[in-house]
């Protein structure tokens, strides 16, 4: 009877599904897909503006403590590249060291330093910096009084700018120059201090 029943099924190409005796072998309707509807919600919501404000900068004065950490930061930097003969590097650090100083008003020492990045910066052919640092020098050497030093360094930048086809750099210090020559404070200090250095004549006995 088993056997009837598949050679049955197999002349009758029947699949093999537990309900076939339902005898439900119709084509079903295949209805069409439904269509998903278009959204148009993010375009309703409202358009973000930034709000122009603008921001006003203050700056804030260095107090004598900030001056501090800062003086022993580019030191420690400097002493690095010295130790490690990056030269270039330290004669930006000495300069920067200068500058610290001439804020602190310590000229002497921001003098030195500056004339050590100047040294420095001629070993390493950076002209640009060599003039910055010659001009700030003069600058400092103008506030301690020494005028004719101060434009034997504005003369050696000058020349150096010339040398180098640095137009904007020349005029710069030629208004530099002209500003020495004319500020009445520096010329009574260099009055006070070549007098201080000037010997008495001696007296006729």
């Amino acid at each position: 009877m088993r056997y009837l029943i598949i050679v049955l099924l197999c002349a009758c190409n029947l699949t093999a599904s537990a309900q076939w005796w339902r005898g439900d072998f119709k084509k079903h309707k295949r209805y069409p897909l439904i269509v998903q509807s278009k959204t148009h919600s993010v375009q309703r919501l409202p358009k973000f503006t930034m709000a122009k404000a603008t921001v006003q900068v203050k700056q804030v004065q260095r107090s004598a403590y900030n001056l501090e950490l800062c003086e022993k930061e580019v030191i420690k930097a400097a002493q690095h590249h010295m130790r490690y003969r990056e030269y270039a590097m330290a004669s930006y650090s000495f300069s920067e060291l200068a500058q610290l100083y001439v804020l602190e008003n310590r000229l002497s020492e921001a003098k030195w330093y500056y004339l050590q990045s100047i040294r420095l910066s001629k070993t390493q052919a950076d002209d640009g910096h060599t003039i910055v640092s010659l001009i700030a020098l003069a600058m400092v050497k103008a506030d301690l009084g020494d005028l004719p030093q101060a434009q034997q360094d504005l003369a050696e930048a000058r020349r150096i700018a010339l040398a180098t086809g640095r137009s904007a750099e020349v005029q710069f210090i030629d208004k530099k120059i002209a500003y020495v020559k004319s500020n009445k404070v520096w010329l009574s200090k260099s009055d006070l201090r070549y007098a201080e250095t000037a010997q008495l004549p001696a007296k006729s006995k």
